[in-house]
């Protein structure tokens, strides 16, 4: 069965694609926001709440017990497909929130006043503000290295600046506005070697590239599940055993307790005491089923077909007078950020709705980033296991629809 083929069989699990707006069949590109669902996955979250739905750990009865099982059979698959170890695995909202339960519990914790926070100028808001607001509290100071014109980490810069008094390096893996990646395998031993700690941001990254935390020797991992198919409002933060089980809760309620008494409370153990109150039961199973729908294909055609398609889009683009790109590498993520000479990014953005094209015009949760490459923002069109040749040929005939309208 050719690529094409066995893609031909995934994008019909999507029925969202066969919607039509503006009386265009959609073609969806923004998968770099959020994934599309797949039935299974949605299948799963209706399950759990028509026939399963019950409370988590310390229910005395049969349904609660199976709902538990259920939940932490997701962490332990969640585990497997970063190569940790389940109670290395806590449950969050998302990215976002995973970073800030790193800067809130491990960086409030050990780092001091004066210590530096490393990050780079390719950084989703997600991965500088939380970090902000820590030094702001703390008088710590966050700094960052320089991207080269092409959109990749400057390492020499990087490398020049992991040096005392940083303690910790944030770094996304694969940029969410540019899709260009950062060589986390050179990178992460020099930050060790000089005494740093080390967070990835694979919020991108856990769809592009196979991801195992013990070959990477990350101190940190955060992502999002509805970058990976899954449901909203479900995201993974991991830690090194030796690292999470001395870092401090940073919410108080149920569940995160060992014991309770009007004058003190005493903590449960690592991950538990830092999921306090009812979780997110259905997303995380929603998540569970998202990881094996995934699992179930194979990552090298995937990274071929989205792969395939990035190379014809961008090919094409070349193609249309006027365009600039940006983060233009051969290796790269399935995500192209593009302007319009002339033309404002929104209002290329809303062309390309009115002929079905669904693309993300903006910031991109990136201004530092905006800022360095001299612009307010792009129209960013981002590619997936969903998508097919169709959808490409629709998004440049859309550009160059806009092309004639606005220039």
């Amino acid at each position: 069965m050719s690529l094409a083929d066995r893609f031909a069989k995934v994008r019909a699990d999507f029925p969202i694609l066969r919607r039509r707006f503006h009386g265009k069949e959609l073609v969806y590109l923004d998968s770099a926001a959020t994934t599309l669902k797949p039935e299974p996955v949605v299948k799963r979250i209706a399950d759990y709440y028509l026939l399963e739905s019950a409370n988590v750990h310390r229910g005395a009865y049969a349904l609660s017990d199976e709902a538990t099982r259920n939940f932490e059979e997701a962490r332990a698959d969640v585990a497997s497909l970063i190569h940790a170890s389940p109670e290395e695995i806590v449950f969050v909202r998302n990215t976002t929130e995973a970073v800030n339960l790193a800067a809130h519990s491990w960086a409030e914790k050990n780092l001091s006043p004066g210590d530096h926070i490393l990050i780079t100028e390719l950084e989703h808001h997600a991965n500088i503000v939380p970090w902000q607001i820590l030094a702001e509290k703390k008088g710590l100071k966050v700094v960052a290295a320089r991207i080269l014109d092409n959109g990749q980490v400057d390492e020499a810069d990087l490398f020049a600046k992991l040096k005392e008094p940083v303690k910790l390096l944030a770094i996304t893996g694969c940029s969410n506005a540019l899709g260009t990646f950062t060589d986390l395998s050179k990178i992460i031993p020099r930050a060790h070697a000089a005494g740093v700690k080390v967070l990835v941001d694979a919020a991108q990254l856990i769809s592009q590239k196979p991801v195992n935390v013990r070959e990477l020797d990350v101190d940190f991992l955060v992502f999002s599940g509805h970058k990976l198919f899954g449901p909203t409002g479900i995201g993974v933060f991991y830690a090194r055993h030796e690292l999470l089980k001395d870092m401090p809760p940073w919410q108080g309620g149920g569940s995160m307790i060992a014991e309770v008494t009007l004058e003190k409370t005493t903590f449960n153990e690592a991950p538990f005491r830092f999921e306090a109150g009812t979780p997110h039961i259905e997303g995380t199973v929603g998540l569970h089923a998202a990881i094996r729908y995934f699992q179930a294909l194979d990552f090298d055609d995937v990274r071929a077909w989205e792969h395939a398609l990035l190379k014809k889009a961008t090919d094409g683009l070349r193609g249309i007078p006027g365009i600039i790109l940006y983060g233009d590498v051969p290796d790269k993520g399935a995500i192209l950020s593009f302007n319009l000479r002339g033309a404002h990014h929104s209002d290329v953005g809303q062309i390309l709705d009115q002929q079905g094209v669904a693309v993300r015009a903006g910031h991109h949760c990136t201004q530092p980033l905006m800022k360095r490459l001299g612009v307010p923002g792009t129209v960013r069109a981002s590619f997936s296991i969903y998508n097919n040749d169709a959808d490409v040929e629709a998004f440049l005939k859309a550009v160059s629809k806009a092309r004639e309208l606005l220039t």
